[in-house]
């Protein structure tokens, strides 16, 4: 897993950008061309993909919610299943749902590892997020860390005009932080198996996501020039839509041409650097004749806008902040699938009913997700945003179906607090995909295209009453 991962920054859709791993990882596998995750943002999306429930069945809806202990809990996380399921787990890296000090300051609660038996982190010294037992990077390489967090200082949290202009990072690539939880994955698959089970490996890593300090020599496999300038809207582009627009005025007055190039190509640099290092792990699995024994998903929590619709960042339901890629390969993919693209909607919920179904266990009822191998296909995919959690107060909920040549967005402005008796001033958005996929052109009050709101409109609602209904699902009793 990667972090804020462009769908289309992958050598197998765009060969501009360097990733041989995953390039040979979906040329045994199949590649889901259409998918999404279900919240524009690490921490709601994380927690949705590891219980297989949406954000707001989670209770977890932006960045500045997460539950602190296991009992708040709404079903068991992805670790917890396959190990109650007699799988040894193992998680490296980031699984973004600690408590953080700043969001209970008061309460004594000690993180859990949620069904992690062997567990390895980037994060030291900060109360909320150190897990009992892990091996944490600042222990381990003190130097290097202290180095990369100095680095890092200065963008604050990354996503910062001086964090998208990035630097050479001054560590070897060989002490950066996906590195060593890499390291620390391979010496669990040499050294620390349990012989008598099969094993579920988590490996999870922070980069792509700004800010852009890149290991030296990376870049070096980039030429500035063939750097793609961002999608240029049309002068009538109305580009307001339900989220506030990021910096772009201070980014383009701050920065050069030269600069914003370099963006790019720091950005597809560590999108190298991060498949190299997943390429370590494939390398392992295929010296000890593991890797057609093996399940391997890869997917991100998110994408990165990366300049399209004069947007960084993500927090919008654009189709590069909402498409993320997804690759399932190797044990379970059946052989007629094996180098194939599918453009089926797919969505982040699916990946543990997936791996559920894989594992030879079955899907619980009320996940509203599917397992990408087995069951029916749906006619849409859904994504839900509540704000970004950094508002004063929870923003009203914008809600995405999509399809793979229309897109709908409903939202309505200002706060969740008495957003229905706002309801007159709901606005919406919708998109010709095939006609218009840089999504320029807002057809929501075109009389043309009224049929198609209605439709999928409908098709919206009632995928939503249909997951709500089935969870939380509360069932009275009898009376006595």
């Amino acid at each position: 897993m990667t972090d804020q991962h462009r769908f289309d920054a992958l050598g197998s859709v765009d060969p501009l950008v360097r990733t041989p791993n995953l390039d040979r990882l979906a040329a045994r596998g199949v590649r889901f061309t259409q998918a999404v995750c279900n919240a524009p943002m690490c921490v709601p999306s994380r927690y949705s993909m590891m219980t297989g429930l949406y954000p707001s069945q989670v209770g977890v809806r932006h960045n500045a919610q997460m539950i602190p202990t296991d009992d708040g809990l709404p079903a068991p996380v992805m670790a917890q299943r396959l190990l109650d399921a007699g799988y040894q787990t193992a998680g490296f890296g980031k699984t973004h749902w600690y408590m953080g000090e700043n969001l209970a300051p008061n309460a004594e609660v000690e993180p859990s590892r949620r069904g992690f038996e062997v567990r390895a982190m980037r994060n030291t010294d900060e109360p909320g997020r150190v897990e009992p037992g892990a091996a944490q990077m600042g222990d381990e390489l003190p130097e290097a860390f202290a180095a990369l967090e100095a680095e890092r200082r200065p963008f604050g949290s990354g996503e910062t005009i001086g964090g998208y202009r990035g630097l050479t990072s001054s560590v070897p690539p060989e002490k950066h932080t996906e590195a060593w939880l890499t390291d620390e994955a391979l010496d669990f698959l040499e050294n620390d198996r349990d012989g008598d089970r099969p094993f579920f490996l988590y490996l999870s890593f922070d980069f792509p996501h700004a800010s852009f300090n890149v290991p030296p020599g990376y870049e070096d496999l980039y030429d500035l020039e063939d750097m793609p300038p961002p999608t240029k809207p049309p002068p009538n582009a109305d580009l307001s839509g339900h989220a506030d627009p990021w910096q772009w005025e201070k980014w383009l007055a701050s920065t050069t041409e030269e600069e914003r190039r370099r963006t790019t190509l720091r950005y597809y640099a560590l999108c190298t650097y991060a498949d190299e290092q997943f390429g370590r792990v494939l390398d392992r699995l295929e010296e000890t004749g593991e890797a057609e024994n093996t399940f391997v998903v890869f997917v991100s929590d998110h994408g990165e806008m990366l300049g399209d619709r004069q947007r960084f960042s993500k927090y919008c339901l654009y189709d590069p902040s909402v498409r993320v890629p997804m690759i399932l390969a190797g044990a379970g993919v059946p052989e007629s699938l094996r180098n194939t693209t599918d453009d089926r909607p797919a969505e982040l919920v699916d990946v543990l009913p997936t791996l559920l179904s894989v594992s030879g266990g079955s899907k619980p009822p009320e996940l509203p997700g599917r397992s990408l191998l087995a069951e029916p296909n749906r006619s849409g995919a859904f994504c839900e945003m509540h704000g970004t959690g950094y508002e004063p107060r929870e923003q009203a909920p914008a809600y995405m179906w999509r399809e793979r040549d229309w897109k709908l967005i409903t939202h309505t402005p200002g706060t969740a607090a008495g957003a229905i008796s706002r309801a007159d001033e709901a606005k919406g958005e919708l998109y010709d995909l095939k006609n218009d996929p840089n999504e320029s052109t807002n057809l929501y009050e075109d009389p043309k295209h009224l049929e198609t709101r209605e439709r999928l409109q409908n098709e919206l609602l009632m995928h939503l009453a249909g997951a709500w209904s089935k969870f939380p699902r509360r069932t009275s009793k009898p009376p006595l």
